[in-house]
């Protein structure tokens, strides 16, 4: 790719999102405590984020994402960017610290009271740390754990996430890793490469994760490409995830359309539209002229989404749902091009074994596998850099098969 053509891609993707806070966008804040909570950001509105407070959706509105700020009254505060410091070693150890209920004489009643008065959070962890009676016992390491415990519970501060699909994804998995098949970032960004999902693609997928498929591959083809979804309701469904990515409506609906498996059968006849009236026509009112387009409009949507459908030459199927994985296949392998990846995902390994046994039996597909990605955090902090102590168990299994 020349310089123009990453000019021009990278500028079709700046105008597929919004690269600043806008009215109607839902914003990821992350809070002290390190969780992130989603948030409809409208004009001349207040958002409230519980005990931390409650500020004029106005302040973030045409802010860029990634930002600090502070709640001060209503009103907010950029804080500078927080940079890590080294902590050094001394010879303190933590073994005749006893921390019982007496080591901090600053009781809940008066914090409150500092709270409610407008003592700043920093003097409120001075006050507690200056009459802590075994803060100068604790090593280094243990006092900067204790600030931070503080900082979490006592701080007002908040940042806001850019809405990328890793950090959608992360957010999802940690609020409710049902609601998107167990699928982590690690193992969507699989999905993702095998099945060679690029601006330009045409794809099919069959989405029951609550959007997260759909909305990654909208993210990736930067409004170039085409994008059909099957799924099981009548009127297009609606994705919970894709509302965090922001995307905007005139372009999804460009290049994403939404089938049930009642019309992406070949068989089927859609219900004939009320007859054709014109817009024009007299007697009829505006309304009625208004409600007869758009039935007209929708009619003609779902007919163009069938003949691409059924003209096939899609480059890759991908799968995250509760049926069939065969029965699924059966129905939509005949739309993907040869050479195309198909890409199945599944909580359990199981159903994919059992689709794998059968597609190694038939021809049509080639070099059918199953793999499960693993991931492991770690806290990247100077001089203490180590796995964390906990992890998630699986993101899923994912089967890949190529169409001969």
């Amino acid at each position: 790719m020349d310089i123009a053509d990453h000019e021009d891609a990278t500028s079709a993707l700046n105008s597929f999102k919004a690269t600043t806070i806008q009215s109607g966008h839902t914003v990821l804040l992350r809070l002290p405590s390190g969780e992130t909570k989603g948030f409809k950001v409208e004009k001349d509105a207040t958002i409230s984020i519980g005990r931390v407070g409650s500020f004029r959706a106005n302040e973030l509105i045409g802010h860029p994402y990634g930002l600090t700020y502070e709640i001060r009254g209503k009103e907010l505060t950029v804080q500078p960017p927080h940079t890590l410091q080294e902590v050094e070693e001394t010879d303190a150890t933590n073994e005749l610290i006893n921390d019982g209920e007496f080591v901090q004489p600053l009781t809940l009643g008066e914090i409150e009271g500092l709270k409610k008065s407008g003592v700043h959070a920093s003097d409120i962890i001075k006050a507690q740390i200056e009459q802590h009676a075994n803060y100068s016992l604790k090593t280094e390491y243990s006092k900067e754990k204790y600030k931070q415990r503080k900082e979490a519970k006592y701080s007002k501060t908040f940042s806001t996430v850019e809405p990328t699909i890793y950090n959608v994804c992360d957010h999802w998995f940690k609020k409710d890793q049902n609601r998107i098949r167990d699928i982590r970032p690690d193992t969507l960004s699989q999905i993702l490469n095998l099945a060679n999902v690029r601006p330009g693609g045409r794809y099919i997928v069959v989405d029951e994760a609550s959007g997260l498929l759909v909305s990654a591959i909208l993210g990736r083809l930067g409004g170039e490409g085409r994008l059909i979804s099957i799924c099981d309701v009548d009127s297009p469904p609606a994705y919970p995830v894709m509302t965090l990515m922001n995307f905007r409506k005139d372009v999804v609906t460009d290049i994403h359309s939404s089938l049930n498996w009642a019309t992406a059968q070949e068989d089927y006849t859609p219900v004939a539209a009320v007859a054709q009236e014109s817009s024009s026509e007299v007697g009829k009112s505006e309304r009625h002229r208004i409600r007869l387009d758009k039935r007209k409009n929708a009619a003609d949507t779902l007919l163009n989404a069938r003949e691409e459908l059924f003209a096939g030459e899609f480059d890759a199927l991908l799968i995250a749902s509760d049926y069939d994985p065969l029965e699924i296949l059966q129905n939509l392998i005949l739309y993907v091009a040869g050479s195309g990846s198909i890409v199945v995902q599944s909580p359990f390994s199981q159903p994919l074994t059992e689709l794998q046994s059968k597609l190694r039996l038939d021809p049509g597909y080639l070099a059918p596998s199953i793999t499960e990605s693993w991931l492991r955090r770690y806290q990247v902090l100077p001089g203490r850099t180590h796995p964390t102590m906990s992890t998630s168990g699986s993101g899923g299994f994912l089967l890949h098969a190529i169409k001969v």
